[in-house]
């Protein structure tokens, strides 16, 4: 008698507290192994580039605008505006393929702490996906991302960020070292590169 009141105690408890939201932010190695991406929530929707290359020099060759197929895929957005889905661990957005240069609506979705499930479908159809896996952990919040783990909105207006992008021989902040876990981070904050916060919004 006492084992069952025991045991219908736990699942009160259990039914009760709910699970805790799986973090989908920090670097994740994509299915072939050719590039690590840093996913980090910038005023309010997860956004995420290309943090590390197997073979680095990469340039966006396959991009439809002419003017951009000469920029560096380090450092290149992939996922785009993600929005969360109320109610569940799941974001929606775009993701950019830069194989054949078109954009896809996607969703990410962690599936435990260690791996991230990405869909992307052209048109509503011909969906495909595959899973990432965790090289970094969660990037924690930081003044220039108030919004990260759901502090105040940040001001529209411009303002200096206590962690600029790191560029040669500058000093690599903290968070960019917490970012990628390596001290040479080239990327560093992604919602500083210009790519990012230019389209953020």
């Amino acid at each position: 008698m006492r084992k069952a009141s025991i045991f219908s105690g736990a699942f009160l408890l259990s039914s009760i507290v709910p699970a805790l939201a799986l973090d989908p932010t920090g670097d994740w190695r994509v299915a072939d192994g050719v590039a690590n991406v840093r996913v980090a929530q910038c005023n309010g929707d997860m956004w995420g580039v290309i943090a590390w290359e197997k073979e680095p020099g990469g340039r966006d060759t396959n991009n439809p605008d002419p003017s951009k197929r000469n920029r560096p895929t380090l450092g290149m957005p992939i996922l785009l505006d993600m929005k969360k889905k109320p109610g569940t661990d799941q974001w929606e957005g775009q993701v950019y393929n830069a194989k054949d240069g078109q954009t896809y609506s996607s969703t990410i979705k962690p599936t435990d702490s260690n791996h991230l499930e990405i869909q992307g479908c052209v048109l509503g159809f011909l969906c495909g996906g595959e899973t990432w896996t965790r090289v970094a952990p969660p990037i924690p919040s930081n003044p220039a991302n108030s919004m990260a783990k759901g502090g105040p909105p940040r001001s529209s207006a411009p303002q200096t960020a206590p962690n600029p992008p790191r560029t040669t021989g500058a000093a690599t902040s903290p968070a960019q070292k917490h970012a990628s876990g390596h001290p040479n981070d080239p990327v560093g904050d992604i919602c500083l590169l210009p790519d990012v916060a230019g389209l953020a919004h």
